[in-house]
């Protein structure tokens, strides 16, 4: 059981990664269409580029969405209207006419008179009833047909405008008593019959909406059928009208013939195929070129979960509406990359990516191209990302590429340019102005994945940032060879094409240590008083080795990133403090060399390997008496031969070839740093 949890705990990062790896191809698999893959690829209005195309199967043609749509208005539009109807109203609506007819109206009245107001009266109610009283109003169509049923039995069809509505009964009234010329008594008939009318016809809503679906329910989705062997499209032809909607059809009836149950389980293996070899490329390129990154498990996360976020976006957009696919940035994905690590993983992480979408897209040969060129394009422009001015500049020339493309490939399908869709560059701005977006991401990404770019580094490089006025204040002279071993960095990795802005930045802070105890470090001693005079070897050396180990407790405090903390670890690497051993084996000659070794760990980049030599020759050089050329060049072949002597360069990934370039560097900078002028007559 031991042995099994050692093997585990020796191989947890290999296994993690191969745990990351299948969860990413079931995830992307997932996000795939399910339906089989239509092998043509067709737009409407543009030429069939294919052989010709005979039908393979008998299968119907599908209406089109218009047609459906079009086809459902018309059965709404026309549908009937079913009312409830209370014949038993109208009888005693007038039954309570004939008893409040005396009362309202006064013996007073001539009989003749009398007679013509209760004939007028129930002439009112006949009008009222004929067709019924709607218990409240709607809005229905005029034209509508009504079917009142009378105990759900068929009674009556009239037009919707022959019901009265609430609001029109005064005015049934005053038209039935202008006809009978008693206009006089408008006001008290309409007071009358407010105290007696009641609605009859009530809106049967359920049976409506039960007869309208069930019209809905009968509308055939298709029109025709194709019959096996029929040419569908010869090649050259426009695909437009009947014979897109049959190729459409086709499609349709291929996708849902293809992806069945007998054969679903082999197109989701032969799916998970692909995109696990897709996959396994990326791992195995970063594998073999990029060591470094493929050990970190935190950057093969961020990799894949970047490549997952496009193919979710890309599968969200395809989903909404396929011709939107451009608004998606894909380009972010090479600048993320090239932001965080460098231009060939970001081009070749970007290339699996598109092969990827290639799956979900129509048309996917145009958009594998035009992806692929914007991608390469966007890896050859963008440089020094943290300049704002480059970002736009390069946003642009994606842009323009995207267009230029997109224009040749429609002209190479129309054969003209009368046809061209000029809305689709719009997308193609919309999809630059989304590239920007790629600043706030960089972030975002520092935050969640703990990575650097060069965005923050150029923050760090600020020489008036809290820590470093803080390194200028309590140890200026500290600061002082900070800033020298800064430039000599730089110089040197511009020379052999190391990361310049990196390791400017990690020179800035490899000796912030120094302020626990600065006046014990040379630079900083003001006066001839040394407090290591009062001090054993051994006592001085733990002080000085311990500045390294300050310094990483005060990069953690002030949370600067595990790569810039990594220059401070590994500056000495695992040397000696040799100057105190030397003192203290001339007191005790069984010294351990050990107790006066840096703990290290040695270089294990090009940039930490740097450092290293230019923060050794710098703090040397200043010991130079009288420095000449010769000299010069004899310091700093010296103490770089002894430090590959001592094996300190190991680890890093730095050749011969490479170390005999930064020493040039070096006799250069230092020849001019020392350079003499002629003493000027007084």
């Amino acid at each position: 059981m031991r042995d099994f949890i050692n093997k585990f705990y020796k191989h947890h990062s290999l296994i993690y990664k191969g745990i990351l790896f299948i969860c990413s191809t079931v995830l992307i698999v997932y996000l795939f269409p399910k339906s089989g893959k239509f092998k043509y690829n067709f737009e409407k209005g543009k030429p069939w580029q294919s052989e010709n195309l005979y039908a393979p199967f008998n299968f119907a043609i599908k209406k089109t969405v218009d047609e459906l749509k079009l086809e459902e208005k018309t059965i709404r539009d026309n549908a009937f209207l079913y009312f409830n109807i209370d014949n038993t109203i109208e009888a005693k609506i007038r039954e309570s006419f004939e008893s409040r007819f005396d009362k309202t109206f006064s013996d007073s009245i001539l009989k003749v008179e009398r007679t013509k107001l209760f004939k007028a009266g129930e002439t009112i109610i006949t009008e009222l009833y004929q067709f019924g009283v709607l218990s409240e109003d709607y809005e229905f169509s005029e034209t509508k047909v009504a079917i009142l049923l009378d105990n759900r039995v068929k009674q009556d069809k009239i037009f919707f405008s022959n019901l009265i509505q609430q609001d029109e009964v005064v005015l049934v009234i005053e038209k039935t008593l202008l006809n009978w010329k008693l206009s006089n008594y408008k006001n008290t008939f309409i007071s009358l019959f407010f105290d007696i009318v009641e609605p009859n016809v009530f809106f049967d809503k359920s049976t409506t909406d039960k007869v309208l679906q069930e019209a809905l329910d009968k509308i055939v989705p298709t029109r025709g059928s194709v019959e096996k062997g029929t040419l569908i499209i010869s090649k050259g032809e426009v695909i437009e009208g009947d014979k897109y909607q049959k190729l459409k059809s086709l499609q349709s009836e291929y996708k849902s013939q293809v992806w069945n149950k007998s054969n679903y389980v082999w197109i989701l293996f032969a799916y998970t195929l692909l995109v696990a070899l897709a996959l396994l490329m990326l791992l195995l390129f970063i594998k073999n070129y990029r060591p470094h990154i493929f050990e970190n498990n935190t950057k093969v996360t961020f990799i894949l979960f970047n490549v997952l976020l496009m193919v979710f976006l890309t599968t969200i957009v395809v989903n909404y509406n396929s011709e939107y696919i451009y608004v998606v940035p894909i380009c972010i994905l090479p600048l993320v990359f090239k932001a965080f690590f460098d231009a060939r993983l970001g081009l070749f992480a970007h290339v699996i990516t598109v092969l990827l979408l290639g799956f979900i897209v129509p048309n996917s040969y145009e958009y594998m191209f035009l992806q692929i060129i914007a991608g390469i394009v966007t890896i050859l422009t963008v440089s020094e990302l943290y300049k704002r001015a480059n970002l736009f500049i390069s946003v642009g020339q994606i842009t323009l590429i995207y267009i230029v493309a997109y224009f040749a490939f429609f002209v190479i399908h129309e054969g003209t340019v009368e046809n061209m869709e000029w809305e689709v560059f719009i997308w193609f701005i919309l999809c630059g102005l989304a590239t920007l977006f790629v600043q706030p991401l960089i972030y975002a990404y520092e935050k969640l994945f703990g990575l650097v770019s060069d965005v923050s580094l150029l923050e760090l490089s600020d020489t008036n940032s809290k820590l470093l006025k803080e390194l200028s204040n309590k140890a200026p002279g500290t600061f002082h060879h900070s800033l020298n071993v800064a430039n000599l960095a730089e110089s040197c990795a511009n020379e052999i094409g190391a990361n310049a802005m990196l390791i400017r930045v990690g020179a800035l802070y490899h000796d912030i240590g120094k302020m626990q105890n600065p006046t014990y470090f040379t630079e900083n001693q003001l006066t001839s008083l040394n407090p290591h005079d009062e001090l054993s070897g051994r006592e001085s050396a733990k002080i000085i080795i311990n500045h390294v180990i300050d310094g990483i407790e005060i990069a953690r405090k002030n949370k600067l990133p595990d790569r810039i903390i990594d220059f401070i670890r590994t500056h000495h690497g695992t040397t000696a403090v040799y100057y105190f051993y030397k003192k203290e084996k001339d007191l005790d000659n069984e010294v351990d060399k050990i107790d006066f070794c840096y703990p290290g760990p040695k270089p294990f980049s090009k940039e930490t390997a740097i450092l290293m030599m230019c923060d050794s020759v710098e703090a040397a050089s200043k010991s130079i008496k009288d420095p000449t050329s010769t000299k010069i060049n004899d310091f700093v072949e010296k103490i770089i031969n002894k430090q590959i002597k001592e094996d300190q360069f190991l680890n890093a990934d730095i050749t011969f070839k490479e170390i005999e370039s930064i020493k040039k560097v070096l006799k250069y900078k230092l020849a001019n740093i020392y350079h003499l002028r002629i003493e000027y007559p007084e």
